[in-house]
């Protein structure tokens, strides 16, 4: 007879790559059922996009069949975000996790990479808001085809427009697109903080935040009304731009919000015809920087006109494209960024909590 307590002490063994301890004292194992020579059980993931699953599930099920008499191994997933405390009954939020995405400069595709992050994330089954707390330029309207649509009130809440997955709340729907926003930071900070208020946002694991360039009231207002869990820094490889990287990280550091680390977009031109590769913009840039400042490199995007097209017509390319290169590059940072947010959540919290999803208070360098 295969006991269920074979089954957990075979899992103890296996090692969560990234919280780096067993399955079983992290209390990532559920519903173990033995029939025969046959044997089930559940993994909760501390993420829906974890980029490690492929790794968990071969050397669980490896530890598993080592069992005498196992014939079968069948592997079933859930996940349950960690929960970043801080936010935890602030403004009334039910969010786990803030991202933030910034950038030093103008131009270097920030947004673009927002919502295409929001997306791949939505797409690996998590619960994601977006902010554009761009107030200035809203462009996410117009991204995510959503241009001259207008959100209804209830119960003296705003309700949040739909689309592919995501909650979104922008000054975009609540202006038009011909007003130009000549506020200042006393009018910008009000509105940021209705966007987080006055919005029926519901329960999210993951509210993506499109913040505005360089490094202003926006990003003060933010980081002084919301705790962010962490930001992501969106460069292009030229030096202009890597220059406003050392700014951006260095800002965060001053507001005490971990940088989740750097993205390096327009990072090559790869020719559709013949698929000879072209650094336009130099490459590699991004990674150094990153390295140089002691933060995470997330992942590089390519410059291709499918990317501009999808903004421009309001169908990013991670739906109308998602297995392609440009969607596997965009999942490949969403999985990059979602297992920092874990780690982050999770540093030095107990094992029920984890797999409960409810993380203390830590202390973030």
């Amino acid at each position: 007879m295969i006991t269920e307590q074979q089954v957990l002490n075979a899992l103890s063994t296996v090692i969560e790559p990234e919280l780096h301890r067993d399955l079983v004292t992290l209390k990532m194992i559920r519903d173990v059922a033995v029939q025969d020579d046959n044997v089930t059980f559940t993994i909760v993931l501390t993420t829906p996009a974890c980029p490690l699953r492929g790794q968990i599930d071969a050397e669980a099920t490896a530890a598993v069949k080592k069992i005498v008499g196992v014939n079968t191994v069948k592997i079933k997933w859930d996940a349950n975000v960690p929960t970043d405390a801080r936010i935890s009954g602030r403004l009334q939020l039910d969010v786990r996790a803030t991202i933030a995405v910034a950038s030093g400069k103008g131009g270097v595709g920030k947004t673009t990479t927002a919502v295409n992050l929001a997306i791949a994330l939505a797409q690996a089954g998590a619960r994601v808001g977006l902010l554009d707390a761009d107030i200035y330029g809203p462009n996410i309207p117009i991204m995510l085809g959503l241009e001259n649509q207008k959100p209804l009130a209830q119960n003296e809440k705003i309700i949040p427009l739909e689309a592919f997955g995501l909650k979104l709340m922008s000054m975009g729907f609540l202006v038009s697109p011909e007003q130009a926003m000549i506020w200042r930071g006393p009018m910008l900070h009000s509105a940021i903080r209705q966007f987080l208020t006055d919005v029926e946002w519901g329960p999210l694991d993951y509210m993506v935040i499109d913040l505005p360039p360089g490094t202003g009231d926006a990003q003060l207002t933010l980081a002084q009304t919301l705790p962010l869990t962490g930001a992501v820094i969106v460069a292009t490889p030229q030096d202009v731009a890597l220059a406003d990287v050392v700014r951006g990280v260095t800002m965060f550091r001053k507001l005490e919000v971990p940088a989740l680390g750097v993205i390096e977009n327009m990072s090559y031109f790869a020719c559709p015809h013949c698929g000879e590769r072209t650094d336009i913009f130099a490459h590699g840039g991004a990674r150094r920087m990153a390295e140089k400042m002691g933060v995470p490199f997330l992942g590089e995007i390519p410059l291709d006109p499918k990317i501009r097209l999808g903004g421009d017509t309001g169908l990013p390319v991670s739906i109308t494209e998602p297995d392609s290169a440009l969607g596997q590059a965009f999942k490949h940072v969403a999985q990059q960024v979602a297992a920092k947010v874990s780690v982050l959540n999770a540093q030095g919290a107990p094992a029920d909590l984890i797999a409960a999803g409810s993380i203390p208070t830590i202390k973030r360098d």
